[in-house]
């Protein structure tokens, strides 16, 4: 493995262990997601670029855009936890409850 392929594994895992040991506010949450989509936009770029095709130049700009609408999505469920509950606490969070 290389050192470029380690970096991005490493910031991927990072971003893994982070939302699944830090889980106490909905914006460190969507803070890991956006790390995870980073390290994979670097990481499937990087490939792109070397294998040198151009099959693949698009999937790099849809994986953005997918992160863009996930991003969005995730703003607008953290404004609308906040007008409700008055916190982005995770503990607050019940799903049960309507």
């Amino acid at each position: 493995m290389t050192p470029v392929h380690f970096t991005f594994s490493a910031a991927f895992l990072l971003g893994l262990a982070g939302l699944a040991f830090h889980r106490t506010h909905l914006l460190s949450a969507l803070l890991c997601l956006e790390g995870m989509m980073l390290s994979l936009f670097l990481a499937l770029s990087l490939w792109v670029l070397e294998l040198n095709t151009t099959s693949f130049s698009a999937s790099p700009m849809l994986l953005l855009a997918f992160s863009a609408c996930e991003a969005s999505a995730g703003l607008a469920l953290l404004v609308a936890t906040a007008r409700t509950h008055g916190t982005d606490r995770m503990q607050s969070l019940n799903l049960l409850q309507c």
